[in-house]
């Protein structure tokens, strides 16, 4: 059960960042090259591939090479659901729950 746990914080963490959910939204509609990636995101080849090398290390992407390109596809569309379920009202119920503990 512990390496279960130690995963899921892998998840999470690789999930907790901007830029590598907004890599995740591009790559929602299917397989993408690098190349269409950088200008998406708006930052540096290296720093998108070290991103992408983050998000490939917990399994939440793959990748396959083709001539000079690479391309990155998401391994399974269940990490949506994940991503999908903070939405408005889970981030409104969170705030509220801050300010009440607080005031």
């Amino acid at each position: 059960m512990k390496n279960i746990d130690k995963f899921r914080a892998r998840v999470f963490n690789a999930l907790a960042d901007p830029v590598r959910l907004k890599i995740l939204e591009f790559l929602r509609d299917g397989e993408r090259c690098v190349c269409e990636i950088v200008p998406y995101v708006g930052i540096a080849q290296p720093l998108v591939s070290r991103h992408l090398a983050i998000l490939k290390r917990c399994g939440l992407v793959r990748d396959r090479k083709e001539g000079n390109k690479r391309f990155y596809s998401v391994t399974s569309p269940t990490v949506f659901r994940v991503i999908d379920a903070v939405d408005a009202s889970f981030v409104d119920a969170l705030v509220r729950h801050v300010v009440e503990q607080i005031a």
